[in-house]
């Protein structure tokens, strides 16, 4: 199988860009990392550069790929940010971070917070990740709707990040598939673009690059003076 991706962050409507990427491969290994770091949490930028290249190196060095080795790499990631919290206005820094992994005939990911990963196969887009929020679990409850989670007052509420002494990722696993594709996103860009449009520009797309710009066309027109940071990074596995 050949994998390609692509990955474009931008700082929006904000002073600092808080999100980071990160692409790494080696021997058949494919990672990709997106970490959102908590804005009013002093220097987000730090965890997120801190948590995202922790993820990424950490299952890189792994030695075999399994979801055992995936939430070791964000406890690495967790003990990093924990560790730079001792110096003088790092003690508050937070972050997000979502992570896929792709190697051989298997897809591993991870997540922890609300930055998301949606996989595209078989004509349909699914959020193969549930928000660690007060507003996703209002959803899951019951209490309000798919598309009220965009709108929800609680949405920026999180019940797990990087940067606390209790680290609890999710993850989960799946065969890998030519004709799949990947998105990770921030929240920043997941409020702007839904998943039936996700589904939409990916169909259209013939590489990553082009996938992202078709939904970076949605997101610039929908967002507000002062928005986010949004980043992203888009997937293909093609024969």
């Amino acid at each position: 199988m050949t994998i390609t991706a692509y990955s474009y962050t931008n700082q929006g409507g904000r002073v600092h860009n808080e999100d980071s990427l990160r692409l790494g491969h080696g021997d058949g290994r494919e990672v990709f990392v997106l970490a959102d770091g908590l804005g009013g949490h002093g220097r987000g930028e730090v965890a997120s550069a801190l948590a995202a290249e922790a993820v990424c190196r950490a299952c890189l060095s792994a030695g075999e790929a399994g979801e055992d080795a995936l939430r070791e790499a964000f406890v690495r990631a967790n003990g990093d940010i924990l560790e730079g919290q001792k110096l003088p206005g790092q003690e508050e820094m937070r972050t997000t971070a979502a992570a896929l992994w792709l190697e051989g005939d298997t897809a591993l990911w991870g997540h922890i917070g609300d930055s998301r990963l949606y996989r595209v196969a078989e004509g349909g887009c699914t959020q193969l990740t549930a928000d660690h929020s007060v507003t996703y679990r209002k959803f899951l409850g019951g209490e309000i709707s798919r598309m009220d989670v965009y709108h929800d007052d609680d949405r920026s509420s999180l019940l797990r990040v990087l940067g606390r002494e209790t680290c609890s990722p999710e993850t989960a696993s799946a065969p890998l598939a030519p004709g799949q594709a990947f998105l990770l996103c921030s929240d920043g860009f997941w409020e702007y673009v839904y998943r039936e449009e996700i589904l939409a520009d990916c169909l259209k797309a013939q590489t990553p690059e082009q996938w992202a710009r078709l939904m970076l066309l949605r997101h610039i027109r929908r967002t507000p003076p002062g928005n986010d940071n949004f980043s992203l990074i888009t997937v293909f596995v093609e024969e």
